[in-house]
């Protein structure tokens, strides 16, 4: 068990549960209360700069932040209705024009989402830091729980934009890497279609906020199931990226700044029916892997299948992040 798991678990233990609380902690991405018969969805994230967004755009990074807080609404089939926030400033450069850009971010997701603002909490330091609060609603809402062997896995998306992100944060003076950082601005897709869809046929689903690769691994633990996953969509510049710095793959769906794209499991008697209804919609999924009986978590490449059941590189579990990315790319070196 990692050092965070066990925290949480010790704070849980005690304190009291309340009576609306329907799901099991860590069994759903948003908590699921049975509130005077209607189902609330509730999520909190904390973000900083040590998650390693880029900070220069401050409209991109509102935009970022807000959808990285609805993400979980939205991987628990539900619909966004209120937000709120406690940020902390930036005193050293978030002057007004920055507050006034981020705050725009932050208000077209909002407006996307038919989501309103009903509060928050405002400071500042010599670091910006930023805690979104999302309530949503949901008739029938997605848990973690309810992947069996035999049902397909699909995701949203590409594989990759978070830990590209990251790694341009920490190769800023990189003169190969110069060119890329100019051109490239991560924007996080807000996945409201694509939300509603998979509500009608998913059997689990999970955003993937850690990364690929830990939402797999909840998925997979949670069920008490494996998987075998044989096809990756990598984002087509974090390929690049890699090669420029000498870096595996594969350390674009190890690592831990994820991309925020839903992570989902079908029947696989549903999937001529959801691919029929992904068309109607102009929604486009990829399907990466299946969940198997065994319990094994398995990577197919062009030479082999990779085991990844032994993977327990945690980034929590570092005092520092440059022996956490030496133990990642060792591991990835395996598998790439």
């Amino acid at each position: 068990m990692n050092r965070e798991v066990e925290t949480i678990k010790r704070i849980l233990k005690a304190l009291p549960k309340s009576e609306f609380h329907s799901n099991i902690f860590f069994e759903s991405d948003a908590e699921i209360l049975d509130y005077h018969g209607k189902k609330l969805l509730f999520t909190i994230d904390e973000f900083s700069q040590e998650d390693l967004f880029r900070d220069n755009h401050p409209y991109s990074l509102g935009w970022n932040l807000a959808v990285s807080t609805i993400s979980d609404i939205l991987a628990s089939g539900g619909k966004p209705i209120f937000y709120a926030h406690s940020m902390t400033i930036s005193h050293q450069f978030w002057d007004n024009t920055y507050i006034d850009l981020f705050s725009k971010g932050i208000a077209n997701v909002l407006k996307k989402c038919s989501a309103g603002f009903i509060g928050g909490d405002m400071g500042s330091s010599d670091r910006w830091n930023y805690t979104g609060v999302a309530i949503g609603e949901a008739e029938n809402p997605l848990t973690r729980k309810g992947a069996e062997p035999g049902h397909l896995i699909y995701m949203t998306g590409f594989v990759g934009s978070g830990n590209l992100e990251a790694a341009i944060k920490l190769n800023a003076n990189h003169k190969l890497l110069k060119p890329f950082i100019n051109n490239h601005r991560l924007v996080f897709p807000l996945r409201l279609k694509e939300s509603e869809l998979i509500s009608k046929y998913a059997t689990a689903c999970i955003d993937s906020s850690d990364g690929l690769l830990n939402a797999l691994n909840t998925i997979a633990d949670i069920n008490e199931v494996g998987y075998e996953i044989s096809n990756i969509p990598y984002l087509k510049s974090g390929l690049i990226a890699c090669k420029i710095l000498g870096k595996p793959k594969a350390v674009l769906f190890m690592g831990e700044c994820g991309e925020y794209e839903l992570v989902f499991t079908i029947k696989k008697e549903n999937e001529k029916a959801f691919l029929n209804a992904s068309k109607e919609n102009n929604l486009v999924f990829n399907k990466i892997g299946e969940i198997e009986e065994k319990l094994r978590k398995v990577i197919i490449t062009k030479k082999d299948k990779i085991d990844v059941s032994d993977f327990n590189i945690k980034a929590r579990n570092y005092d520092k992040i440059d022996d956490y990315l030496v133990d990642l790319v060792e591991y990835a070196k395996s598998i790439n």
